[in-house]
């Protein structure tokens, strides 16, 4: 069965982010409280298509145990690397393959990818085909209102729903705009009724500003017919935002020393830089006496072992 029809309604995501909802993290925020449905960092289908990048594709596609059900995110331009890439994807383990056209990073974008697609239609049309026809998956999409202006969802969202997808994902910003201006809560009403007449069977969510659980079910009883909810910088304020749980300094010290297992775990098998590591020392320490002080100090290590003696002390 179609995984997008087993979710209840409204049903809750962690917002794919590079950098951040890797395997690690999203074995930490399944351990605080999981969403109904994961999403992968996003792969890119040229690397996988190719026989130096392939071993770095699957590391990114990795899932654990406790991640399923997960949707894999791929992005690029080339429509034959998303046929070659999302064939493969079934046998992975994943329920879905969710396409984005809407990353606002520069690189990604220079590429052709990302957000980069609301410039060429015709050519993320042809990359959801091409994904499509190779798939039993469904195949979702995940974008933003434009490129430059928050008119442009007029155009664009009606290019993509013809297409049908399983599932349509709005983040409510332009590219332009990245995360600096406050998600167009009102422009919601519009991308339903296109949705409504254009593609009734695909379902919506819409993304930006969600701070969590409490804030998603009270835009749904605003919007009810907004299917789904995904939740990006929100879970940096709390670990915990898909439940109504606030955690206590303990709990969200114990996740930490969870992450820090997990990440030794993971880096016994693959090459992984522990300076990335360190940015998300912010979500569990803050909002604590000491807390800046701790952080300060857990910023200067260099290792593993270095961190636990900090935080033992």
């Amino acid at each position: 069965m179609n995984i997008w029809d087993k979710l209840p309604k409204p049903f809750l995501i962690l917002a794919p982010m590079e950098g951040v909802t890797d395997i690690i993290f999203r074995q930490v925020i399944a351990r605080a409280g999981r969403p109904d449905l994961f999403f992968t960092e996003f792969t890119n289908v040229s690397s996988y298509a190719s026989e130096k990048g392939r071993t770095n594709a699957l590391e990114r596609l990795e899932i654990a145990p406790t991640d399923s059900p997960i949707i894999a995110q791929i992005w690029g331009k080339n429509p034959e690397h998303f046929s070659e890439c999302t064939q493969a994807l079934s046998s992975l383990g994943f329920s879905g393959v969710d396409l984005n056209f809407g990353c606002p990073d520069k690189h990604v974008n220079k590429a052709g990818g990302g957000a980069a697609m609301i410039k060429t239609p015709a050519l993320a049309v042809e990359c959801f085909r091409n994904a499509q026809k190779s798939t039993q998956l469904p195949v979702s999409i995940k974008t933003r209102l434009g490129w430059s202006s928050p008119q442009e969802f007029q155009t664009w969202l009606p290019i993509l729903l013809a297409e049908h997808p399983a599932v349509l994902t709005v983040h409510l910003r332009t590219k332009k705009e990245m995360s600096k201006v406050p998600a167009h809560f009102e422009f919601i009403p519009e991308i339903i009724k296109l949705r409504n007449d254009i593609s009734p069977q695909t379902k919506l969510i819409v993304n930006g500003d969600i701070k969590d659980r409490a804030h998603a079910l009270e835009l749904h009883q605003k919007y009810p017919e907004v299917d789904g909810f995904m939740i990006g910088r929100g879970v940096f304020a709390n670990p915990y935002c898909f439940t109504s749980h606030t955690p206590t300094r303990d709990e969200l010290m114990e996740l930490l020393k969870l992450h820090l297992n997990l990440y030794e775990k993971q880096s016994s098998k693959h090459s992984i830089s522990y300076e990335p590591l360190k940015h998300f020392f912010k979500i569990y320490i803050n909002n604590f006496p000491g807390a800046k002080e701790l952080r300060t100090k857990l910023m200067e290590t260099h290792s593993v072992a270095e961190a636990r003696a900090i935080i033992k002390s």
